[in-house]
């Protein structure tokens, strides 16, 4: 049997290929025969280029039907799929080409010529265009092509796609994942979330993520069911759409936003059976306030890049604020202690998971994988945890010096080396503060050599240079010195504290 996601998933896909596989913002539909055209026109127009299977195709570009249809052609023919951040500058980009060596890019015409120089670098020998429309290079090659029917024999470990999460140390690393990575965690949450015929997706995530592209649409497509598909998350336009929606994933800024919004009402929300949060932790005031305006609780779930969707709240039982619920369907999960030694109910420690949809390691990074996994097979998440008497997991802190804004991993090791190499600049220490909107906000503390020497405004403006706007500090704060402990480190919890009320609502 062919293991290959996309042969998996369209199996699941509607006999009447006439059905309607996304509604777009200005009301018009393309249905699944349209889908796997143009999935297969992107399949054949890779394996016209000369991509094999096993290579890597790298995307950075705008969210469009294309940009699904060229992902699931990218499955089709057997490609490893690397999505990357449209925020991502061309230095950024150029570090992901040089580690994954990817066979093809596909990115905005508009960074066309930047990007083509750092591919030459890093030996890409195909760069092509899709603009914010799906048009561009590739959709018209593919457009001369007829569709490829076949779609490429996987095995289950086979690698579907590579996502890049930074670490630490301020290098990132490529996480694999494979095809049963994908496929269990979409039929898991397909039977845990009560998907069924008939059911509407309103989705507004971005698709370079793994929550807007292999939790929201791999489930959505394994129901066979459709997505009204917009480019982008704006909460009066959802308003409008969400009476012709039965489910929707989000952010918490998604909420927030539209709790701030006096059209959100309980009429309103009263079609959809599912609102689920992600990707950031849920404020338990904004579950309150949510269950309080429209009369339904929010499903929050708990995963990472590693290992997609990990626990739920159960759709069938009580959601409780907090939490993140249970484990997945097949999916073990312990708190330890540094050690390895297992923890007790409500004992605080590090999430560690085992499953099928655990990633296969870190791309050519043995070592590094080596030291994530414990000997029996257990994955180190390095997020702090308990397991409470019900069973209830609790996400009540991170191990690893993480920063979640706006739903988007900020490591700040990556910007305090771009911080540090300015002039003027002697030290710095980048934290994450209560934002209203962002759940985090992105501060950096910094040491300067005098007053005069840099300010807010020139740090500001060489970080935007070099990093993606969701990496760049909302403010900088001076100090005379960075506080440290006995060891020399520096406090980063003091920091935290000292201006945890900078944003403020």
């Amino acid at each position: 049997m062919n293991r290959n996601l996309y042969a998996l998933l369209s199996e699941r896909f509607p006999a009447d290929r006439s059905a309607t596989a996304l509604e777009l913002a200005d009301g018009s539909r393309q249905d699944y025969a349209h889908l796997e055209t143009m999935a297969g026109r992107y399949a054949a127009a890779l394996r016209a280029q000369g991509v094999k299977p096993g290579d890597r195709v790298a995307v950075q570009t705008e969210k469009s039907p294309n940009a699904l249809y060229f992902y699931l052609g990218c499955l089709q023919a057997g490609a490893v799929y690397l999505p990357l951040n449209t925020a991502y500058k061309q230095a950024e980009v150029g570090y992901f080409l040089g580690d994954a060596e990817p066979a093809l890019l596909l990115c905005r015409p508009e960074s066309r010529a930047e990007l083509e120089a750092v591919a030459d670098t890093a030996g890409v020998g195909l760069v092509h265009t899709m603009d914010a429309a799906g048009g561009g290079s590739l959709t018209e090659a593919a457009m001369a092509l007829e569709p490829e029917r076949r779609i490429e024999p996987r095995e289950d470990d086979d690698l579907a796609a590579i996502l890049y999460t930074s670490g630490t140390t301020g290098r990132s690393k490529g996480a694999m994942l494979t095809h049963l990575n994908l496929s269990s965690n979409a039929f898991a949450l397909h039977e845990i979330w009560g998907f069924q015929p008939g059911d509407v997706l309103l989705h507004a995530l971005p698709i370079f993520h793994v929550h807007g592209l292999f939790v929201a649409i791999n489930t959505t497509l394994a129901n066979g069911s459709s997505m009204i598909f917009l480019p982008r998350f704006d909460a009066e336009e959802v308003i409008g759409l969400l009476p012709k929606a039965t489910v929707m994933m989000g952010v918490p800024t998604f909420y927030v936003r539209l709790l701030a919004s006096h059209d959100f009402t309980a009429a309103v929300a009263a079609n959809l059976r599912l609102f689920v949060s992600g990707s950031a932790p849920l404020l338990e005031e904004t579950f309150q306030s949510f269950e309080k305006r429209t009369g339904k609780r929010i499903l929050e779930r708990y995963g990472m890049t590693e290992a997609g969707m990990i626990t739920s709240n159960p759709y069938e039982g009580e959601r409780r604020g907090g939490t993140v619920g249970f484990p997945l369907p097949d999916v073990e999960v312990r708190v330890a202690a540094e050690d390895g030694s297992v923890l007790g109910t409500d004992e605080v420690g590090v999430l560690e998971v085992k499953g099928p949809n655990v990633f296969k390691g870190y791309w050519r990074m043995p070592e590094k994988t080596a030291e994530e996994f414990r000997a029996d097979g257990f994955f180190i998440t390095g997020d702090v945890a308990k397991i409470d008497a019900q069973g209830y997991v609790h996400i009540v802190g991170r191990a690893k010096d993480l920063i979640i804004s706006g739903g988007y991993n900020v490591y700040p090791k990556e910007i305090e080396l771009v911080i540090d190499a300015l002039p003027g600049v002697v030290e710095s220490a980048v934290v994450g503060l209560p934002h209203p909107d962002f759940g985090e906000a992105v501060t950096a503390v910094v040491k300067r050599s005098d007053a005069a020497a840099t300010d807010e405004a020139a740090i500001l403006a060489a970080t935007k240079k070099q990093l993606a706007g969701f990496k760049v500090p909302k403010r900088v704060f001076f100090v005379d010195d960075l506080p440290r402990n006995a060891m020399g480190k520096v406090q980063k919890a003091q920091l935290r504290d000292t201006y945890k009320d900078s944003f403020a609502a």
